[in-house]
């Protein structure tokens, strides 16, 4: 078309059209600025190699957990403790649901449910679980596996009164996992419940109480441009043992 640049294509038609000319090589240019700018690196906030920049050469995964676990803290918007956890039933079927971890510590993840209820039944039934921490505001995922204990019962009834009394007291009326018949019949249960305690202490119900899931696999796992994302994963054989560590392709 005459006036086009050499390289360019023409756009636009009609007298009042402005001419729009997009240059081959700046199409070029502006691909490999884009291909350079998604393949830089996530910007690294520390130089702790517990932390998102080189968390490859975290020896330790508690204390990486940690570290991972405070940055959430700070940018996930609701629920940094909120996890994953898959169980199987007698059937080997697979279970999952969303929990909250409620403790943690170098012998394992805390979280409480109750014992009647379909989660409840196979961790006691089977005694081995996963769980999955997924941030999507760091862009990262930290993968558990083990076997399961109950927590002791002064640790249960500890954390059963911190919580709120409402939560309390429909921890007594929540027969979880049964089914009901109206929303109706769970508001009264609850009411009646709290019409017992009244105003006085509300002890843990017998079929409540916490698990801890004792880890000999934890995965981390960062997302990373193209899919070529950064996999480490501790082993230990059983609670106790060292650790060993390797790197995974994305």
């Amino acid at each position: 078309m005459p006036g086009a640049q050499p390289g360019c294509a023409h756009r636009g038609s009609g007298p009042h059209a402005a001419r729009v000319y997009i240059c081959l090589a700046t199409q070029t240019a502006l691909r490999i600025a884009l291909a350079r700018r998604f393949l830089k690196p996530p910007r690294i906030k520390h130089v702790n190699a517990l932390t998102s920049g080189d968390f490859t050469e975290a020896s330790e995964p508690f204390a990486l957990f940690e570290s991972w676990f405070e940055e959430a803290k700070t940018s996930e918007p609701n629920d940094p403790n909120a996890m994953a956890l898959a169980t199987v039933d007698a059937d080997g079927l697979p279970n999952c649901r969303m929990v909250l971890l409620n403790g943690r510590g170098p012998d394992g993840f805390v979280f409480y449910t109750n014992t009647q209820s379909q989660k409840g039944e196979e961790l006691l039934g089977q005694s081995k679980a996963a769980v999955l921490f997924h941030w999507k505001s760091l862009r990262r995922q930290i993968r558990i596996r083990g076997p399961v204990s109950v927590v002791g019962d002064a640790e249960a009834d500890a954390y059963f009164q911190s919580r709120p009394r409402d939560s309390r007291i429909g921890a007594w009326a929540s027969q979880q996992s049964r089914p009901l018949e109206s929303r109706f019949a769970l508001e009264k249960a609850v009411a009646a419940h709290a019409l017992k305690f009244g105003v006085g202490e509300i002890p843990r119900p017998p079929h409540w109480t916490g698990f801890r899931i004792a880890p000999i696999y934890m995965e981390f796992w960062r997302d990373g441009a193209f899919r070529l994302h950064d996999r480490i994963v501790f082993r230990r054989a059983s609670p106790g043992e060292a650790w060993t560590k390797t790197r995974l392709y994305p």
